[in-house]
């Protein structure tokens, strides 16, 4: 046997060993929760094996520390797409999700069947610029398959500097072939929340993100549209937004609900065990909201969007939301790296799991364009056959035209002030 043979050997047999010792303690620990008793020596053994046969076989020479990445890499990603390994430069990649500023395309990303899927475009990016959607299927990286990658690999081929180009080839529902999609790189400058009224007394509010700052952000917007006038009705557009910081969405949560549960999470462990509640105050004053989400509403955003459902302090409108209700723990291995591990999932306040199913709008709304129509009149119509056609003015005409979603959560709000006045 070669030295190098010897030498990965011994340090399979050590990990190997230094496993059983750490497991047997957990489990003497943790019997009375019904851990497991007993280590699955004959798979230690398989691993052991097929480490010894890449070590002898492989067409290069493997370094044991990649290969035990690269197992550990395989764990992880075997359990769920959100579990992961992280090395040096991803412990630090994560730091700046959360402070509104970082490099690259705009996008917000997840695996699916070996592919990056996109969970949602940011705002005012690259890639939201570009036309990639929610649901896309990113398929290729400047011509190179994403086959066989790990999300971090092709995270950090999208990345790049100011200015380069990346062409991506994405899958999408409804079209017949692969397309082709070039994206300029650009300093990602997210603004978490932004504001404006869409009519006298009718407020409209954009999360894109959620952030540490993102409660105060929006708090101080409503505040902004209040002092324009009395607010009858509010919008909270969700739309496409990934999620972010937990303490973001129940913040943003807690800020409509005078009481009660926001949502909580169930775990195997006792501390990812958490129930978070709603403290008295609510900055609308009871006046009525409309949520708009879509498919690529995920995460914080299935959490406020249920919370306000269930709670029935707002009516939701849009599409199945992403389903991604899952909670990831940083556990850390070294100084500067860890393991990003699923260890509980959120229920909504009645107790609906986030996980797969995501949430089901009150009210149903598909994605149309509304375009004008070459009718003498003027009138605006939907951008698809057999609908009716929307003449009730300059203003409605316009903003239907914009985004229909919004002129449909518009038309609700005024609805529902109208019955509240009654």
């Amino acid at each position: 046997m070669s030295k190098s043979c010897r030498t990965g050997y011994a340090l399979i047999v050590g990990l190997v060993v230094g496993v059983m010792l750490s497991v047997s303690v957990a489990v003497y620990a943790d019997r009375d929760n019904g851990a497991q008793s007993a280590l699955p020596v004959e798979d230690l053994q398989r691993f052991t094996d097929v480490y010894m046969r890449i070590k002898r076989n492989y067409v290069t020479e493997v370094d044991d520390k990649e290969l035990l990445d690269n197992a550990i890499q395989g764990m992880l990603s075997g359990l769920d797409p959100h579990s992961a390994y992280l090395d040096e430069q991803d412990f630090e990649d994560m730091q700046v999700g959360t402070s509104g500023e970082f490099g690259g395309l705009g996008i917000e990303v997840g695996m699916e069947d070996g592919f990056v899927k996109v969970i949602a475009p940011i705002d005012d990016t690259p890639a939201s610029r570009a036309g990639i959607e929610a649901g896309d299927l990113i398929i290729r990286l400047d011509g190179e398959s994403v086959k066989g990658m790990s999300l971090s690999d092709a995270v950090a081929k999208m990345r790049g500097e100011k200015g380069s180009d990346i062409t991506l080839t994405v899958l999408r529902d409804g079209e017949d072939r692969p397309m082709e999609i070039t994206i300029t790189r650009d300093v990602i400058q997210v603004q978490s929340v932004r504001s404006e009224v869409l009519e006298d007394g009718y407020g409209y509010v954009r999360i894109s993100n959620f952030q540490q700052r993102t409660a105060r952000d929006l708090v101080r917007a409503i505040e902004d549209l209040q002092e324009q006038g009395e607010l009858k009705g509010l919008v909270l557009d969700l739309r496409n937004n990934p999620g972010g910081i937990l303490n973001g969405a129940v913040g943003v949560s807690d800020a409509f609900l005078e009481e009660g549960l926001i949502v909580y999470t169930e775990g195997r462990l006792e501390d990812s065990q958490f129930r978070y509640q709603a403290s008295p105050g609510d900055v609308l004053k009871g006046a009525p909201m409309v949520i708009l989400v879509n498919r690529g509403s995920a995460s914080a955003s299935e959490i406020v969007a249920g919370a306000l459902q269930d709670h029935r302090r707002a009516v939701v409108m849009g599409q199945n939301t992403f389903g991604k209700g899952s909670v990831q723990t940083i556990l850390p291995l070294t100084q500067n790296t860890g393991i990003k591990l699923t260890t509980a999932r959120y229920f909504t306040p009645e107790g609906r799991s986030i996980q797969e199913d995501g949430i089901d709008p009150d009210i149903r709304l598909q994605q149309l364009v509304v375009q004008r129509s070459d009718s003498e009149n003027g009138g605006a119509r939907m951008g698809r056959d057999g609908l009716p056609e929307a003449v009730d003015g300059d203003d409605d005409e316009a903003l239907a035209e914009r985004d229909y979603g919004l002129s449909e959560a518009l038309n609700l709000l005024k609805g529902l002030d109208f019955y509240n006045r009654r």
